[in-house]
């Protein structure tokens, strides 16, 4: 084993992977690492320049321009910063570029969870533990239609529904690093979990991966949550 352990947290939008990501992380003692926003911040950019987010030449500008404080998950919400990401993910080179960070920041001991599309395909395929998080298209959009209504939006439920369809279709039939399944991923379907219940679960796993992998980190992962 290396010294550093890696937990690739991966799934379409509105999975609730990211969430699990932050306290599966938490639990095990491992940095977090969100990789969607990184593209969400190089999406942003070019919104705020009025760009159109497709553009490879802007957004490999934005990339290279691209500041740590930047990438911080309040300053990155909303569904037109989503789409602007999803549409920046697709583009070859910008993945690319963003890649050698990601993997740079995994491997750094003690190790660290990672939640996204392609983190178990592609940034991390060797990571000791994969899982592919997932729940209908139908539960996804609730999920997105009441975070959207407790910010003091006023979205329309069909409209939710049809975006997170065309995000799934871009994010699985894009070129470069589709989002998949990795071979050898524990799939988690959080259709009729709650948040915690998908926690307790995704630790139960880990812990028994990490046991047979004979891993201990700076607190282990017998870490009480």
């Amino acid at each position: 084993m290396s010294g550093a352990v890696v937990v690739a947290v991966d799934g379409p939008a509105a999975s609730g992977k990211s969430t699990l990501a932050k306290k599966l992380a938490a639990a095990l003692g491992l940095a977090f690492l969100d990789t969607g926003l990184l593209y969400r911040a190089v999406g942003k950019r070019l919104l705020d320049a009025g760009i159109d987010p497709s553009c490879e030449r802007a957004a490999l500008e934005a990339v290279a321009a691209l500041q740590p404080e930047e990438v911080e998950a309040e300053r990155l919400a909303g569904e037109r910063i989503g789409e602007a990401a999803s549409k920046v993910a697709a583009i070859p080179s910008v993945r690319a570029a963003l890649l050698p960070w990601q993997r740079r920041f995994a491997r750094t001991p003690p190790g660290a969870v990672l939640a996204g599309r392609d983190v178990g395909t592609v940034v991390c395929p060797d990571a000791e533990l994969k899982i592919f998080v997932t729940a209908s298209l139908e539960e996804r959009a609730r999920r997105r239609f009441e975070e959207l209504r407790r910010r003091g939006e006023a979205p329309m439920f069909a409209a939710v529904l049809d975006e997170l369809r065309e995000r799934d279709r871009r994010d699985t039939e894009r070129a470069v690093a589709p989002l998949r399944v990795a071979d050898d991923a524990w799939v988690l379907d959080t259709t009729e979990l709650d948040a915690e219940a998908a926690f307790a679960a995704a630790l139960r796993r880990a812990k028994a991966v990490f046991a047979r992998c004979a891993v201990t980190g700076p607190t282990g992962p017998d870490r009480n949550p």
